[in-house]
């Protein structure tokens, strides 16, 4: 599941000769491998250098590309650079969004060629994902919601938060998953209004809602879920916001497609949590891309005007967060098509009570 192909194909329309990759996302898009390495990409061909952690692992899975190991004398910087000259590249597309400008300053002169920012080129190949990634991205889901299933006997009373997110962590190892994808968020009772809280101390009571995000790797490609569920019976005004979160995340499901912009996609949920009166309390976007990171572009934000692809996998994730007392987040991940979309996420999503 390299993409080399696809990365030779754009250097035309970006008027580059070749293209050096470095990040690890970037690393792991071109080749489905991470080394720590440097990516050079021609027409012709692709060079790639990595250490000696990493090369027996590179020469038993690696084809169509230049292999070589560094050493003291000859580092990534050295290597690359002469591997740009032999082949005559007079203009050299590097990663700008993931460039310090004291590395940039290095590479200026360590290379003989110019140096052109092409974040644009790697970012709008990733945001439309082919099939192998998106085989890899509903087998991570799958795992996610397997999850989902296994963890809800061990909410109740008396735990922690943390306790909660290490089961997470562990029953999706124990399924097939190389890692989580990040650090579990839950969130009990007040702690629920912080979108992103971190899991502590709290001890799970019976009135509380109960806010759990996490999702997994696998095969490199990421998975994203997030329910609340509630322990005891909750009051009619959970049960409101619960019911205006969820019909907010259905309309924007009902609404994504190919060609929509991430502004319009975000502003069919946020009209839903607007009417009925929670507007102020809907502090983040409807959903973000999603693939080899867990947030990667394009968004479904406000302030993002440019049509979403298809073939874009983005999460639909709006929620309702009343501080100091709770909140609400329900969130699937969707796949972006011609004619709408396709929800890869198959837990429930009516109000579970524990």
């Amino acid at each position: 599941m390299n993409h080399l192909s696809k990365l030779a194909a754009q250097l035309d329309s970006y008027q580059l000769d070749g293209m050096l990759i470095t990040s690890a996302p970037g690393e792991r898009y071109a080749l489905n491998f991470h080394g720590e390495g440097y990516v050079l990409v021609t027409k012709s061909g692709a060079h790639y250098s990595t250490d000696g952690r990493y090369i027996e692992a590179a020469q038993a899975q690696l084809t169509g590309v230049e292999l070589v190991q560094t050493t003291k004398e000859q580092p990534h910087l050295v290597l690359a650079s002469q591997y740009a000259k032999a082949h005559n590249i007079q203009r050299l597309g590097f990663e700008s969004g993931r460039v310090s400008v004291d590395q940039l300053s290095e590479w200026e002169q360590a290379f003989s060629c110019q140096l052109i920012p092409a974040q644009k080129l790697i970012d709008q190949l990733r945001a439309s994902k082919d099939e192998e990634e998106i085989a890899a991205m509903r087998q991570a889901q799958r795992i996610t919601d397997q999850v989902f299933e296994a963890i809800l006997p061990h909410v109740r009373p008396g735990v922690t938060e943390q306790e909660i997110a290490a089961r997470l962590v562990y029953e999706m190892l124990r399924r097939g998953a190389e890692r989580p994808s990040f650090n579990p968020i839950v969130a009990a009772g007040p702690n629920g209004s912080r979108p992103h809280a971190i899991p502590g101390e709290r001890v799970l009571e019976s009135g509380m809602f109960v806010t759990m995000d996490f999702g997994c790797v696998y095969n490199g490609y990421c998975s994203d879920m997030t329910r609340t569920v509630a322990l005891g019976t909750p009051t009619d005004e959970m049960k409101t916001v619960y019911h205006t979160v969820l019909e907010a995340q259905k309309a924007g499901i009902a609404a994504a497609r190919g060609g929509i912009t991430g502004q319009q996609l975000d502003s069919v949920a946020r009209q839903v949590i607007e009417q009925a009166g929670y507007g102020p309390y809907f502090s983040h976007s409807f959903g973000h891309s999603l693939g080899i990171e867990i947030h990667e572009p394009p968004n479904a934000a406000p302030t993002v005007t440019t049509p979403l692809p298809v073939g874009a996998v983005v999460s639909a994730e709006p929620g309702i967060y009343l501080p100091g007392r709770f909140g609400v987040r329900i969130e699937d991940v969707i796949i972006l098509t011609e004619t709408g979309c396709e929800d890869i996420t198959q837990s429930p999503k009516d109000l579970i009570i524990l």
